[in-house]
């Protein structure tokens, strides 16, 4: 068996939920709420795309947060893409979450960072919480979204070979076949590393328009990759290619931050020494590591990090909303195309949200 459990009709809801925060889910909760909108935009084979709720949940400060979270909504808006921000809103994870609940869960202090393995913990809590990579990338599949854009990827830490530090985005990403369009991993990890994991765990890594990968910050981090691709069509031709193979992973791809908007390289590893430094000096570890560097970095480069996160963060929603139109088109040119030709007659398919995302449904039951 390949891939995740199937979905079932039952799993899914276009209601809202009413589940408060700190009460039970219920057992008549649904178990992933869908948005109407998005269930529609999949039907009609319309492009949609994912974002996760980390960014403005943990990884940039108020008020920027929601700024930047309703700026990635309304610019895919205005390419003719629909956004499917997700996270988890009072217990019920939810793919297309409503303009309030990104303001309400923007304006919550200490909120839960929701990775897949926190996914049922606060679902039974009725919890909110923002989705990271690995949370988001299971809820867009489980869905039928295809294109999921973000800022930077989790990794292997440095110092993983001792304290096992790796990020469940790759393990969740292995097993998931969506297509991540991220500025590479994160600066703060072993970025060597994760190359040699992603490739142990079957993940194609394609750079748009280099060869070279990037460091989120920087354009290069000095690590060559060996593919890319030079349109949204040429990716788009990736990705159908992976799904008519039926393989269960995502593809990645790496899209690098404008040079003339990134971090001076040659300040980069001085930043990040000192970040490392003062993380160990206060015994910053685990899930709690990620938001702490990040936040010491913007201290250090006087906000100028946070500007080119958020250029990054422009950057990979706008090509995430190209090449989820270029698979629309290709879909439609084709009668459907490879995300629902051959799988129509998988058990469940045609009631999944939005109809047409019976690859997933194969994918999910191993067909």
């Amino acid at each position: 068996m390949t891939g995740l459990p199937p979905s079932t009709p039952a799993a899914f809801s276009s209601a809202a939920s009413t589940t408060a925060p700190g009460s039970s889910a219920g057992s008549a909760a649904p178990a992933v709420h869908v948005a109407e909108e998005v269930v529609r935009a999949l039907a009609d084979g319309r492009p949609v795309v994912a974002l996760e709720s980390t960014i403005f949940t943990h990884g940039l400060p108020r008020p920027r947060n929601l700024a930047v979270a309703l700026e990635a909504e309304r610019q895919l808006r205005e390419a003719g893409v629909v956004p499917a921000t997700i996270g988890v809103h009072a217990g019920v994870p939810t793919v297309g979450l409503s303009t309030e609940q990104i303001t309400e869960l923007s304006a919550i202090d200490g909120l839960d960072k929701v990775s897949l393995r926190d996914l049922p913990v606060v679902a039974a809590l009725g919890r909110h919480g923002g989705t990271t990579v690995a949370a988001t990338a299971f809820l867009a599949h489980r869905a039928g979204i295809r294109v999921f854009s973000t800022g930077g990827l989790g990794g292997v830490h440095f110092g993983a070979s001792e304290s096992f530090d790796e990020s469940a985005d790759m393990t969740t990403l292995a097993a998931t076949p969506v297509t991540v369009i991220s500025a590479g991993v994160k600066s703060i990890l072993d970025i060597r590393a994760t190359l040699e994991r992603f490739e142990t765990f079957n993940i194609p890594v394609i750079g748009y328009r280099t060869r070279k990968y990037p460091g989120f910050y920087v354009t290069d981090s000095g690590h060559e990759i060996n593919f890319s691709v030079e349109s949204p069509e040429e990716a788009a031709k990736v990705i159908d290619a992976r799904d008519r193979l039926d393989l269960p992973q995502a593809v990645l791809i790496a899209n690098p931050v404008d040079p003339a908007k990134q971090l001076p390289p040659e300040e980069l590893d001085g930043i990040l020494a000192r970040a490392w430094a003062e993380a160990e000096r206060q015994g910053i570890t685990g899930n709690a590591a990620t938001p702490f560097l990040l936040d010491h970095i913007q201290r250090d480069t006087g906000g100028r990090s946070l500007e080119v996160n958020v250029e990054v963060y422009r950057g990979n929603v706008r090509l995430g909303g190209e090449i989820a139109t270029a698979l629309a088109a290709a879909a439609a040119s084709s009668g459907g195309g490879p995300a629902s030709s051959g799988d129509s007659d998988s058990p469940g398919d045609s009631a999944a949200p939005g109809g047409s995302a019976g690859r997933n449904s194969a994918a999910q039951t191993g067909a």
